[in-house]
């Protein structure tokens, strides 16, 4: 019985995570088809140069940068890769090591004072600008790309629809709601790796043979469980099943 891992992110992302779930899990299959593909636009606020800019992906980062040459701004991130990708073009990067919640947080223990402008996509999960205005700060948000939905690829799908077991780590609530939704009615054993609760709850009951939420909201601890599920996925062979 074979085993694919079927990763949906976007660009160059999608690349990077099936390589490194490649190299965590011997003898099984990736396959990529994204179901979302980023369009960079947008027009900036006017700004000072005393901004604090806040990035919750790398794609914002690219995005502001596309954008602006100025490059002297402190920025707080999301977490690491987005500091990593902030620092790399220049700027001054602060990582919450986490999600929207960790990044507040973060902002809220170093006393950080705006004006904030939160460099973002189109569709987001949470609404950062209005939770800082709410704390009492000025805070704006500024749109510098856009996700756009794209169909799951046949391959895709008929993995989908086959008698072969199927890892699907779902990075977002809005993916975990595309991919569910092109998909129809799942055949495949499907292993779901999670990375964040509000993403789980997204999965109907019952479709999938287990739905694992990551320990932390990031590309190293969700390929951990994608590496967890990837060998009890190989169990099914034989009539076994996971417990």
């Amino acid at each position: 019985m074979s085993v694919t891992i079927l990763i949906t992110r976007p660009g160059p992302e999608a690349r990077r995570m099936a390589d490194e779930a490649q190299a965590l899990c011997d003898g099984v299959a990736v396959v990529i088809s994204p179901v979302m593909q980023i369009v960079y636009e947008g027009v900036l606020p006017e700004m000072s140069g005393g901004e604090v800019l806040i990035f919750t992906s790398r794609h914002g980062v690219e995005g502001f940068c596309r954008l602006s040459a100025q490059r002297d701004f402190a920025c707080y991130a999301v977490g690491d890769a987005t500091a990593e990708a902030a620092e790399a073009q220049g700027m001054r990067a602060i990582s919450a090591g986490g999600d929207a919640e960790a990044l507040l947080a973060r902002i809220a223990a170093d006393k950080a004072h705006g004006p904030f402008v939160h460099l973002r996509g189109a569709h987001v999960a949470a609404d950062i600008a209005g939770a800082l205005r709410a704390a009492g700060h000025l805070a704006r948000d500024a749109v510098v790309y856009d996700q756009v939905e794209v169909a799951l690829s046949a391959e895709a799908q008929a993995l989908l629809q086959g008698a072969e077991p199927v890892v699907l780590p779902l990075m977002s609530p809005r993916t975990a709601r595309i991919v569910l939704g092109q998909a129809g009615p799942i055949a495949a054993p499907l292993f779901i790796a999670a990375i964040s609760r509000k993403v789980a709850d997204i999965v109907p009951e019952g479709m999938a043979q287990r739905v694992d939420i990551a320990e932390t909201p990031d590309l190293p601890a969700i390929l951990a469980v994608v590496q967890r599920q990837a060998q009890m996925a190989k169990r099914l062979e034989g009539g076994k099943r996971p417990q």
